[in-house]
């Protein structure tokens, strides 16, 4: 979107209500966007044809009506649309076209948004850099020779480029917060159960979480306000009420608490290091008393996370042998076709956890390995409820640095590994986290915030992000 077209969802939901636009108007500017970066991005694994119907054609929104009505908006692709491919990145299934929504799909719906597209993503979720998609990487707006971070890389990448309004990702151990940071735009996991999973394929199911990117932290509430609250037909879903994500946005943040870990924001390059200072400052500026807390050693939350992350995966993906779902080998007996269809259909990344989570799961390791990280992430969680006592959220940095050039870690797993070392506590603890976009490196990257709050306290982190946003200048998406 470029000249006097509004560049966030709010401000396109404004234009709609003062009739200075049209749904369709703004639909075509998204589509024009699209046409132009979508192919250099790679960002969608499908997009909708400009035939497809949606509300909002004609008419402005109706009183009372979601700030998403007469919207676009993208899934990640892992997240079922009824008859549109969802291939989770993977070339077991591509071409895969669901027979049912999941319930976020529906809820969009039912806000008056429709879909732009699908977007790419790693291979079921496995990865912090989009380039374990069978269909090829995607590619960071602000520099497209950098990872969009991932798993929800082409999901980041779409809304920072002005492709769509919003989207929906999935993040296990970051990968809404990863990607957000790498991009520029504001994303969010929620308290576990506050978003629905149906319909969302499974990686992990006791971290899995949809969540919203948005370039801004205000649409990225009025995104989460939409899709957030009780389903019956998933059932980890909490019933809880839901409050006024959108009004909290807009609330000051004199009075409240932040908590940083002792020792400073570390692992963290000194780029990093500089902007998350500043952010504190801002913090402080605006009335927030900024204070000292205790977590457990990063390393040691990334270390449980990756052996209960990948036994959980050993389990959801043993489903995919052929004889249901997506593509099936050829083979002489069934043991035969199972084999020879994960052995084509799988990537290296998603073998390789696999591999290793069946190996923690096993007689005579699983005390060692799997039982021992369930141990240390009752700790973690434990060690956040401490914290939390004495503020209202936690900030850290959301990665150790900015977007990495594409290739650099995709040999190295460890390495890879580690860009989801400051988001991987929370979606241990099951707690809400926010990515805030705040300043730039000194190559012109995106860098951010991530806040992380008490269970359900999403309304609280959208108050500080906001206020962080504000005086750091990067409201707006931070986009290129």
């Amino acid at each position: 979107m470029s000249g006097s077209a509004p560049t966030t969802l709010l401000a396109a939901a404004a234009a709609l209500r003062g009739g200075e636009t049209t749904a369709a108007a703004l639909d075509a500017g998204l589509r024009d966007a699209a046409d132009a970066r979508a192919g250099d991005l790679n960002c969608f694994t499908w997009r909708a044809a400009a035939a497809d119907p949606f509300p909002g054609c004609e008419g402005g929104p109706p009183a009372g009506a979601s700030p998403l009505w007469g919207l676009g908006g993208a899934v990640k692709a892992n997240i079922c649309v009824r008859g549109r491919v969802a291939d989770c990145g993977s070339r077991l299934l591509a071409g895969w076209r669901p027979p049912y929504q999941a319930t976020v799909v529906g809820r969009l719906r039912e806000a008056g948004a429709h879909l732009v597209g699908a977007t790419v993503m790693d291979e079921f979720g496995m990865g912090s850099s989009t380039e374990h998609a069978a269909t090829g990487p995607a590619r960071n707006p602000h520099d497209p020779t950098r990872v969009p971070g991932g798993s929800s890389g082409g999901a980041a990448a779409a809304v920072a480029a002005g492709l769509a309004w919003f989207a929906l990702g999935s993040d296990t151990g970051g990968s809404v917060r990863q990607p957000a940071h790498c991009c520029g735009v504001a994303g969010l996991r929620p308290t576990y159960g506050r978003i629905s999973r149906h319909g969302l394929v499974a990686f992990a199911s006791s971290l899995d979480q949809i969540g919203p990117l948005a370039r801004t932290v205000a649409d990225c509430a009025a995104v989460y306000e939409a899709v957030a609250g009780h389903d019956a037909a998933d059932a980890t879903s909490l019933r809880a009420p839901l409050g006024a994500p959108l009004d909290a946005a807009g609330r000051s943040a004199a009075g409240l608490t932040v908590g940083v870990p002792r020792g400073g924001p570390t692992p963290a390059d000194a780029d990093t290091v500089s902007d998350f200072e500043a952010s504190m400052e801002a913090l402080r500026a605006a009335g927030v008393t900024v204070t000292d807390i205790d977590l457990p050693d990063p390393d040691i939350m990334l270390a449980a996370y990756t052996v209960i992350a990948a036994a959980e995966v050993s389990a959801n993906l043993a489903r995919f042998d052929g004889a249901v779902y997506g593509a099936r080998a050829v083979g002489d007996t069934y043991a035969d076709m199972v084999a020879r269809t994960r052995a084509e259909g799988f990537g290296r990344e998603v073998k390789r956890r696999i591999l290793l989570g069946t190996y923690v799961l096993s007689a005579g390791y699983r005390d060692a390995y799997y039982e021992r990280a369930q141990r240390a992430r009752r700790r973690v969680a434990a060690a956040y409820a401490a914290a939390l006592s004495a503020c209202d959220a936690i900030a850290t940095p959301t990665a150790p640095a900015a977007a990495f050039p594409l290739g650099d870690k995709l040999d190295d797993p460890l390495r890879m590994y580690r860009s989801d070392v400051h988001t991987v506590g929370p979606s241990l603890s099951g707690l809400p986290a926010l990515t805030v976009p705040t300043g730039r490196d000194r190559d012109g990257l995106p860098l951010s915030l991530q806040l992380t709050g008490p269970a359900l306290g999403e309304e609280t982190l959208f108050t500080l992000g906001a206020a962080v946003e504000a005086a750091r200048g990067e409201g707006g998406g931070g986009g290129p």
